[in-house]
């Protein structure tokens, strides 16, 4: 367990089976889906709602982020559809934001699966929806170039690796989201969304976030202190803030960092939904180890940049262990964004070497 663990509370000490669910409070219960990658699960939310159809109240389900397109993923779905909906239908599905493990099967799961059961709304926020529309139709051409150049002028220079980029091109996200509704109700800061039974409906509150993606959208409920984070606050790791070739002067991390502060106005004793690892307690501790854990990054890269430094060459400063392709470009991105904040703070300069950028102290 990582040491930082030991100041948060985790009320749960199991987790859910792919298929079923845990109930967290009456109405709010919690499932797990499988993922192919390192970070192997996400965390989705099951919550019972009703909506006015008609003149009338129609009982079902919201559900929060989806899990990617694949095969176990979807008959994960169809045996909830047949156990724990109880019958009822999907009402509306929120996501989050636009990564594919939280929007990749929205398109199979808003037609109601398999048996197309029912026809509902994607909730997200509109930049969200128009990066996963943009990403899952793989219309650029040059993507795998692009990629490939950003990576290379940013230090990576084996050419099997580069290679593999070239060849990912624009089917990689569209391998795990074929597919984004055509339609949305776009979710804004500070929208309330009625969730539950008549009589009993919970608020939540959106608080959109920066630094991980554009637009991500977290919700809380005053009434039950309960916060559903997505990938903005993590329990065991620090959240991915990196920047990658669509915009490749990106200063993410301190849009980041003053999204996390936003979270300090809510209870210390919120009880955070996470979209990777488990339920826990201790929002305010949680910002702060990540606050302290950026300004600990940045000044070792501010150290290791007393000689220039690509951002490849900070790699391993910030992560010292075998890292695969996939977490190569996001360690190579996240990298990135340590050299950018002090960039842009005037710490370091950048300097363009023959093609490659390398940074170095000011």
């Amino acid at each position: 367990m990582n040491p930082q663990e030991h100041e948060l509370t985790y009320p749960w000490a199991e987790t859910p089976a792919p298929g079923t669910i845990i109930t967290l409070r009456p109405g709010v219960h919690w499932l797990r889906m499988r993922l192919p990658f390192a970070l192997d699960h996400i965390n989705l939310w099951l919550l019972d709602d009703e909506i006015e159809v008609d003149g009338g109240l129609r009982r079902g389900w919201t559900v929060i982020d989806c899990g990617i397109t694949s095969d176990e993923t979807k008959a994960a779905w169809e045996k909830l559809f047949d156990t724990a909906f109880e019958g009822r239908p999907l009402l509306r599905l929120i996501a989050t934001h636009f990564h594919p493990d939280h929007l990749g099967l929205a398109h199979w799961l808003t037609r109601g699966g398999e048996r197309e059961r029912w026809r509902v709304r994607l909730w997200m926020s509109a930049a969200e929806y128009a990066f996963g529309r943009f990403l899952s139709a793989g219309t650029n051409e040059t993507a795998g170039e692009d990629a490939a150049a950003h990576f290379r002028r940013h230090g990576l220079s084996d050419p099997d690796a580069l290679a593999k980029v070239r060849a990912r091109g624009s089917g990689y996200y569209p391998k795990l989201v074929p597919a984004v509704p055509r339609s949305f109700h776009r979710i804004s800061d500070g929208d309330e969304i009625a969730i539950g039974r008549a009589g009993s409906r919970r608020i939540f509150r959106a608080i959109v976030g920066y630094g991980h993606s554009p637009e991500h959208v977290s919700l809380y409920c005053a009434e039950d202190k309960l916060l559903v984070s997505g990938d903005m606050v993590l329990p065991r790791i620090s959240t991915n803030v990196s920047v990658f070739d669509v915009e490749p002067e990106g200063n993410p991390l301190p849009r980041y960092l003053r999204s996390l502060d936003h979270y300090l106005m809510l209870p210390a004793d919120t009880l955070v939904l996470p979209s990777h690892g488990k339920p826990f307690v201790g929002l305010h501790r949680r910002v702060a180890q990540q606050h302290a854990h950026h300004q600990a990054r940045l000044e070792e890269v501010w150290r290791a940049c007393a000689t220039p430094k690509t951002a490849a060459e900070i790699v391993p400063v910030l992560f010292n262990r075998e890292l695969d392709l996939h977490q190569t470009t996001f360690a190579l991105g996240e990298s990135l964004a340590h050299l950018h904040a002090l960039w842009y703070e005037g710490r370091l300069a950048r300097i363009d070497d023959g093609g490659v950028w390398r940074f170095t102290q000011a």
